[in-house]
């Protein structure tokens, strides 16, 4: 089979890798990206979840890595276990075909610290990758001789913002070489994020990929009111009625979670749990058995819609609307990836509605559903009363003007017309006072 990554001049074994995994065309991103690393430049990639990113930066970096020389040459930071564990499989995959020996080391919070140091004392690894925390205590305590590491890859930096880890990648990037190639890796550019790119990135070239379309169209996005129904109920509803291959169900607290999958137990279903207070050992036993296929079903916190890659997740469920409204991208944006379609649903309260405004404002689209008679059917959207209500308004309409006329006509008193009058005379002013601020 023909192999467009070969235009890359990668080396034999990397071509014999991605084969192996199914890579044959490169994404946007990859088309993108692996050029201006191999010229050695700066970069800040943007690109939606499932694009391929991973692989536009390890592919370079890999191809430049001189294995003779026993020294730290790129160092790989991500903002959580799983996200620094997803990438550490990845690299290690392309280091297995190597005809000469990469070393690649993955270095997070949760695990023996000691025994780390031990073997650094023996080897250093040509790639490091890990978690701010720990890799900066390697650093710190001169274990893992970083200083002579000419990249730095900063994986999910917003994310890494947001966690409160930025302090820790600035400590780490002051102790690399001056000369050092930068490649940072977000969804967003926060402004808070400017001061550290702007000392570290000798004019980086911004590369931004999938920002036409916020999900891919792989993805199925549906909308249900939990309006008189029990979530938990629903949820099992829903997972029943669906049929799902894999279903991953966000929450946005761990006591969230512990209810949802105690609930679901109950009826039945094995169920898998992934948030902060699950031991690092027990979270990575888990994922195992999610990739072996041993759950069907997965609750998590947005601790996984970033930092876990799972193969063939069918449907993404949000019991809950994400409160940082930029997770609900990465939590949709499990499903529906490498041309695989996707069916993402999201349940919402009455009250939510400002929160689904806000993410149609963002580019996201829904179909209205609910679940009748066990079917998953369409159903109106949840403004057509205010729309039939707008519709008043244009004509001039006003429930309070409306209410007083009514009440005029049943109790007619001295100068009630007057009143009505300077009433509507007061909205009048009130109305043409908001569209003067508008302007």
């Amino acid at each position: 089979m023909t192999h467009s990554f070969e235009k890359f001049n990668l080396d034999p074994y990397l071509i014999e890798a991605i084969s192996e995994i199914n890579f044959y065309e490169p994404t946007e991103i990859q088309n993108r990206v692996i050029p201006v690393v191999e010229n050695g430049r700066d970069i800040i990639g943007q690109s939606h979840t499932g694009s391929g990113k991973t692989h536009s930066f390890l592919l370079p970096l890999f191809n430049d890595i001189k294995p003779e020389k026993q020294e730290v040459q790129v160092l790989i930071t991500a903002p959580s276990r799983e996200l620094a564990e997803q990438l550490y499989q990845a690299a290690s995959q392309l280091a297995a075909h190597s005809p000469k020996e990469i070393i690649v080391q993955n270095y997070i919070g949760g695990t023996d610290k000691n025994r780390q140091i031990e073997k650094l004392g023996n080897k250093q690894p040509h790639i490091a990758i890990g978690t701010p925390g720990r890799l900066w205590d390697l650093i710190e305590s001169n274990a893992l001789l970083a200083y002579t590491a000419p990249v730095l890859v900063v994986d999910e930096a917003d994310m890494t913002l947001d966690m409160g880890f930025l302090d820790e990648v600035d400590k780490i990037a002051s102790r690399l070489p001056s000369k050092l190639q930068m490649l940072v890796f977000s969804a967003t550019i926060p402004e808070k994020l400017q001061p550290f790119l702007r000392k570290y990135m000798d004019n980086p070239l911004v590369i931004e990929v999938g920002t036409e379309r916020v999900l891919a169209e792989t993805i199925d996005n549906w909308l249900i009111s939990t309006k008189g129904h029990n979530k938990v109920n629903l949820i099992y509803n829903l997972l029943t009625v669906g049929q799902p291959y894999l279903a991953l169900i966000f929450a946005n607290t761990k006591s969230k979670v512990d209810e949802i999958a105690a609930g679901l137990m109950k009826k039945g279903f094995k169920v898998a749990k992934i948030h902060g207070d699950i031991p690092p050992r027990e979270r990575r036993r888990v994922m195992k058995q999610v990739q072996n296929l041993d759950y069907q079903f997965v609750v998590a916190t947005d601790l996984a819609s970033r930092g876990i890659d799972i193969e063939g997740v069918s449907h993404v469920i949000n019991a809950e609307i994400p409160r940082d409204l930029d997770f609900f991208i990465h939590r949709v944006g499990r499903t529906g990836r490498n041309n695989l379609k996707g069916i993402a649903i999201t349940l919402y309260e009455p009250g939510e509605e400002k929160a689904i405004n806000d993410l149609e404002k963002m580019g996201i689209e829904f179909k209205p559903k609910q679940i009748s008679n066990g079917e998953i059917i369409d159903t109106y959207h949840r403004e057509r009363r205010d729309q039939r209500k707008g519709k008043s308004k244009e004509k001039g309409f006003d429930s309070e003007i409306h209410g007083m006329v009514k009440k005029a006509k049943k109790n007619i008193k001295p100068n009630y017309k007057t009143k009505v009058k300077r009433k509507m005379e007061e909205k009048k002013r009130a109305q043409r006072k908001i569209k003067s601020r508008g302007k």
